[in-house]
């Protein structure tokens, strides 16, 4: 079994399909029946458009098109445009916003244009040639959910449902917000249904992520689409320029972000390759200890976030080494006293608390060496799970490395591995840990 294909959630063809069959629909109308208003329809069509060629990188390398995103939620929810009626329905909206996301995908299809794949996190990153699974996953979310808002909204205001209760000002603005909050949550469930299947995370660590997303940059796109929606009445379509314009600048303080976390990545990725460079650790080691890590991490249910600090932590788990005198044999910490362990986890949390990575990086690799069971038995709650992790990705790694010396083969040698690690389940390595080891392994999740 692949990482998100786990059983009884909805898979992206069935999402891509379900888009297109709409779309197809939409299209048939509008060539039937033609464009209503069609300079107001070409005007939020080229913002969706141009939305679609700014976009922005968040965490776990998901990208997001905020503006044209809330150009899309404002047309499905526009009712008067300057004082005056309109009247283009559901299935216009839907085939302006198809239309307009396709015209700012398609230079982005064009061959050589490729997602970039720098440094950490490739835990959540796509494989090579998924950018346009991707790009079809964001495609079919924003025709689904802008063709939702407009479903809710179009029917209400062109029956006219809306002069005869009547519900104006303040009533009129709070139906908006509802629309959009209802819409913003069929967003972030969609959102995670496609993520999960994407990254491998868990469901409810999918929508963790979206709804984290949604109360950052989230909030002021369905802020800006409510609002452009609303003062189109009063403005027309200077709306949407003037209400554009701040979640544009908003985008720029995220891409600000975006480099900061990349240059932290950097500098994460030279601070682990240091051990190797010195000799300290085996070629590829704190890789395949990361790798294992995050693989564990999606098994016990960790969101995007908290993979991506587990990540750096065991990328620089064993950056304590460098301050011994002489290199363990091989790089194995796992086959050292516990004492000795839990010294260069000391040391290597000192080092990491100097580089400016986030404070629980520093917490995680101080606590990697630390048992499970505390002397009288019982176990240590106070152990982070990210700690209790990478723990276990080390020794595993290590186990194996020592019995692929010994002559086994890489199966064979994996599979002593979580033996030994078995026999110490329950005391120096949490038993949950262990077991999802154990069925990342047998489901082909547990990288080579």
């Amino acid at each position: 079994m692949r990482p998100g294909r786990r059983g009884g959630f909805l898979r992206p063809s069935a999402v891509h399909a379900a888009a297109a069959l709409l779309l197809g629909a939409a299209l048939l109308h509008v060539a039937v029946h033609g464009l209503v208003q069609p300079q107001v329809a070409l005007a939020f069509g080229t913002v969706v458009a141009a939305g679609e060629r700014a976009r922005i990188t968040l965490p776990g390398d998901r990208e997001q098109a905020p503006l044209g995103t809330a150009a899309a939620l404002a047309y499905a929810l526009l009712g008067p445009l300057h004082g005056t009626p309109t009247g283009h329905g559901t299935l216009q909206v839907v085939a302006v916003t198809g239309l307009g996301t396709l015209a700012g995908l398609l230079p982005l299809a064009l061959p050589g244009v490729r997602t970039r794949r720098a440094g950490p996190g490739r835990h959540a990153r796509p494989a090579p040639g998924l950018p346009d699974a991707a790009r079809a996953d964001i495609a079919s979310r924003r025709l689904l959910t802008t063709a939702f808002a407009a479903l809710l909204f179009q029917p209400v205001y062109g029956s006219g449902l809306l002069d005869r209760a009547p519900i104006v000002g303040p009533a009129y603005g709070a139906l908006l917000t509802g629309v959009a909050a209802l819409t913003a949550l069929c967003d972030a469930v969609l959102a995670a249904v496609l993520h999960r299947a994407r990254a491998g995370l868990r469901f409810a660590a999918a929508l963790e992520d979206e709804l984290r997303s949604l109360l950052g940059i989230g909030s002021a796109i369905v802020a800006t689409g409510m609002l452009v929606s609303l003062l189109a009445g009063e403005v027309g379509l200077w709306a949407l320029p003037l209400f554009c314009t701040p979640l544009l600048l908003a985008q720029a303080s995220f891409r600000r972000a975006a480099a900061i976390r990349a240059t932290t990545g950097q500098t994460i990725e030279a601070l682990a390759r240091a051990t190797e460079v010195a000799g300290y650790t085996p070629p590829g080691h704190a890789r395949r200890v990361a790798d294992t890590a995050c693989a564990l991490g999606r098994e016990l249910g960790l969101g995007t976030r908290d993979l991506a600090l587990l990540e750096y932590a065991a990328l620089m788990h064993d950056i304590g080494q460098l301050s011994l005198v002489e290199p363990v044999p091989g790089g194995a910490t796992a086959m050292l006293p516990p004492a000795e362990q839990q010294r260069i986890a000391r040391l290597g949390s000192e080092v990491i608390r100097r580089t400016g990575v986030p404070r629980r990086v520093g917490d995680q690799v101080a606590r990697l060496a630390d048992p499970f069971r505390l002397p009288d038995g019982a176990a240590d709650r106070s152990l982070p799970l990210a700690a209790r992790i990478i723990r276990v990705a080390n020794a595993h790694d290590d186990l194996r490395t020592e019995a692929r010396g010994r002559g086994l083969s890489e199966a064979t040698a994996a599979f002593a591995a979580l033996e030994r690690l078995r026999l110490e389940r329950g005391r120096g390595y949490d038993p949950a840990v262990v077991d999802a080891l154990a069925r990342a392994g047998a489901a082909g999740r547990e990288p080579a």
